[in-house]
């Protein structure tokens, strides 16, 4: 089989039917093609080129989990309306504005094309297509409601992405306060202090203690200020490189966030929150519940609650009821439990999970909101203590010589 050639991007001016200057941007196979593209479009080509690589480097953008959750909201409108699976694809793929996440859905249209269902070509792209979402887009196809299973993916996809981004926001703020009181505390004691402990030595009078501490510390920082950004950057690539690499090392953190004040809370809430709309989303697909708990597995977001689910899913094997194995972990609070118990007894276990997933999901973001009203009265007392502090320190032989003086 001929390898698939690949699209080109031209760049073309022209004019329409009425003769009116037009112009923009087509993908083809070849200048030929575009040409009789256009021609059928009704437009006389005066100048048509190939679209100009950028000067520096590539123009691939990343793919983002977000253009995900968005191409699977629209092809499951574009289903819903009617139009066929690989046109579907093709107009979404043409139409996105991320040149890699079009590559990519153009691949995946060829897959199709040559015998694949969707879900083994979506499998083909690992990388960005996990195996939930696989999973669920094959149930789709075997059961004839692929648009509607899709509309669940995408709208668990838009939830989930909600819950990182506003943990992520929780997480980056008191970062970024501390590392700007950093950088303005390195800045005053390496370049403000030592000019009033010049204007001091010239007075020749006694400096008080607070002021003798505050120049102490600004020599020390002169001498080993290398020493202390080297040992952050040393500090920083080790911690990358062990959480990529050891496993044990990503279980310290997990457990670790689970258990700091506010962000800990948050942490826990958003896994939770995960956890019953990953479950829920797989139940209304008919996944079977053993399965179903392996992808949710990953999807918690937490070693801790991975781990946990995994424990649920060994014993909702060998016989036991759902609510009784996560009884069995100790760690999912009642309100859970309840109302897995209440969704088993009623069979609308994806119904009930919903609802808990919509609580927790509130409940995040409420915390995140309340996390940042508490933090802007935080910064200003740290950067107050530490510049206000240095400030004062500074003045204090001012003063003193004033009052002598007086």
């Amino acid at each position: 089989m001929a390898a698939e050639i690949e699209q080109i991007d031209f760049i073309w001016s022209g004019k329409d039917k009425s003769g009116n200057k037009t112009g923009g941007q087509l993908s083809a196979k070849s200048e030929t093609i575009a040409r009789a593209d256009l021609r059928r479009s009704g437009i006389r080509v005066t100048k048509i080129k190939k679209k100009p690589k950028p000067l520096f480097g590539s123009s691939a953008q990343k793919i983002l989990p977000g253009d995900i959750a968005v191409f699977a909201r629209q092809l499951a409108t574009m289903l819903e309306a009617g139009v066929p699976l690989v046109q579907a694809i093709e107009i979404v793929g043409k139409g996105h504005k991320n040149p890699s996440m079009a590559e990519m859905l153009l691949s995946v249209k060829a897959d199709i094309e040559g015998g694949d269902t969707l879900a083994e070509a979506l499998r083909k792209k690992y990388i960005y297509f996990d195996d939930l979402f696989c999973s669920l887009v094959e149930a789709g196809e075997q059961a004839g409601v692929l648009e509607t299973l899709l509309d669940k993916i995408a709208t668990y996809k838009e939830k989930s992405e909600s819950i990182k981004k506003k943990v992520k926001k929780a997480l980056t703020y008191p970062i970024a306060v501390l590392a700007v009181a950093f950088i303005v505390t390195a800045i005053l004691l390496i370049f403000v202090v030592p000019v009033f402990e010049e204007l001091f030595q010239s007075f020749g009078a006694d400096l008080p203690a607070f002021t003798k501490f505050v120049i102490s510390l600004s020599e020390w920082a002169q001498a080993w200020w290398w020493a202390v950004i080297g040992s952050i950057f040393i500090f920083v690539q080790v911690f990358i490189f062990f959480k990529k690499r050891s496993e044990k090392f990503r279980h310290f953190i997990d457990k670790t966030l689970l258990k700091l004040p506010i962000v800990g809370m948050i942490v826990d809430l958003s896994a939770l929150a995960r956890f019953a709309r990953t479950l829920a989303t797989m139940s209304a697909a008919g996944v079977p519940l053993v399965e179903a708990l392996e992808s949710v597995a990953g999807a918690c977001g937490n070693i801790v609650y991975s781990e946990a689910v995994l424990k649920i899913r060994d014993d909702v094997a060998t016989g036991q009821r759902l609510q009784f194995s996560m009884q069995q972990v100790d760690l999912f609070p009642h309100l859970v439990i309840q109302m897995v118990a209440i969704g088993e007894e009623s069979g609308k276990i994806d119904s009930m999970l919903d609802k808990v997933a919509d609580f927790y999901e509130e409940e995040v973001d409420n915390l995140v909101d309340n996390l940042s009203s508490l933090m802007e009265p935080f910064i200003m007392v740290i950067l107050g203590t530490l510049v206000g502090g240095l400030i004062v320190a500074m003045y204090l032989p001012i003063f003193k010589l004033g009052a002598a003086v007086g």
